[in-house]
């Protein structure tokens, strides 16, 4: 959809799936359909956070108002979108309009396009030349690409198997046990919300000080070292003083460490690794590997409370480790580089491997 209706008009389609979900959303009461509930849940996919307030909709009569409220922000997409312009190496690689791609780089930036910007487009269409987009299956056959693969579904598989999300599991009862009054719960919980937001735009402001690499094995060391001390202070609840408010110390700095980490790195990789042929379908491997993983995580942590009790972050310790280790074997550095730079950096690993396979088996 990408490649054939352009990045714009395929994020206004989207919102319309949004919108019938809400519709759906809202009628699902009248009609006493728990079916049209969770269609609904599957076209939104996700629903956030302040409208969730017992003060706003989160009552008893309010929900369905509130499992449509994602109609909003659709709403306001549809709305704004037509206005804004279409990715340029889409218009320039794919569909061939220099003129439109320096258009449309000309209004992001808000100043007249530098040389070098438009330069390094280019070469990517020269390199391009009359060749398609790649399909999924192309992709993931392509011996060339595998590193590139193998590094963006390691990262967004870690991303989802870190355990922030199951941190949320915990977060009421912590809350609860340092003394915050049940109807002020749901305050503190949508502050980790907040706390996740604030460490994502951080994030975004010292990704090209610090670099890709130095975010993302940072992020999930730091996570590692947290959840060491969230389980030392699980074990410790209720038999030594202060281990609440210890615990709630571990639930925000291990969101803040996903957000200035993982959150805000992994998303972009697809697009720094791969070129305008190739893109597309990686994100489609990236979206569908971060989903399948949040489904086994959200499926499989209830057992792993049964079975660890206080234990139940050591397995997110593993998963945060090992991506830590990966990541610094695995992942160059990609800040102040161009896409062709990067891909010869690739290219040369590969032509290594082969060379290392052709000897192998005594090949000349």
């Amino acid at each position: 959809m990408a490649i054939k209706f352009g990045r714009k008009r395929t994020l206004l389609l989207n919102n319309c799936f949004l919108l019938i979900s809400a519709v759906m959303a809202l009628s699902s009461r009248s009609v006493k359909s728990f079916e049209m509930i969770i269609f609904a849940r599957l076209l939104v996919g996700i629903s956030a956070g302040v409208t969730g307030l017992t003060e706003v909709l989160g009552s008893e009569d309010l929900w369905p108002y509130l499992l449509a409220s994602n109609a909003v922000p659709s709403l306001l997409q549809l709305l704004t979108l037509p206005w804004f312009p279409e990715s340029p190496r889409y218009l320039l690689i794919d569909k061939g309009d220099r003129e439109a791609c320096g258009n449309a780089l000309t209004r992001l930036r808000g100043c007249d396009v530098s040389d070098a910007e438009m330069e390094e487009i280019l070469e990517e269409q020269k390199a391009a030349g009359n060749a398609r987009a790649k399909s999924l299956w192309e992709l993931m056959t392509d011996r060339s690409l595998r590193r590139q693969l193998y590094i963006v579904m390691a990262a967004s598989s870690a991303m989802m198997l870190c355990g922030n999300d199951s941190i949320y599991f915990y977060a009421s009862y912590i809350f609860q046990e340092a003394g915050v009054p049940m109807d002020k719960i749901q305050y503190a919980t949508i502050g980790t919300g907040a706390c996740e937001f604030t460490a994502s735009i951080v994030s975004n402001l010292l990704i090209e000080r610090c670099g890709r690499r130095v975010l993302l094995i940072g992020g999930y060391v730091l996570m590692a070292c947290w959840a060491v001390v969230f389980t030392v202070a699980l074990l410790l609840l209720g038999k030594v003083v202060g281990m609440p408010y210890l615990s709630m110390v571990c639930v925000f700095m291990y969101i803040l460490s996903f957000g200035m980490g993982p959150a805000g790195v992994t998303g972009i990789l697809p697009t720094e690794l791969f070129d305008q042929m190739a893109r597309p379908a990686a994100y489609m491997v990236a979206g569908s590997m971060m989903w399948i993983s949040l489904i086994l995580t959200g499926m499989s942590f209830p057992f792993i409370v049964n079975s660890l009790g206080p234990y139940c972050f050591i397995p997110f310790f593993g998963v945060c480790v090992l991506s830590a280790i990966f990541i610094s074997f695995a992942l160059p550095e990609t800040k102040g580089k161009t896409l062709r730079e990067i891909t010869e950096e690739f290219d040369k690993c590969y032509e290594k491997v082969l060379r290392k396979n052709l000897k192998t088996l005594n090949v000349p």
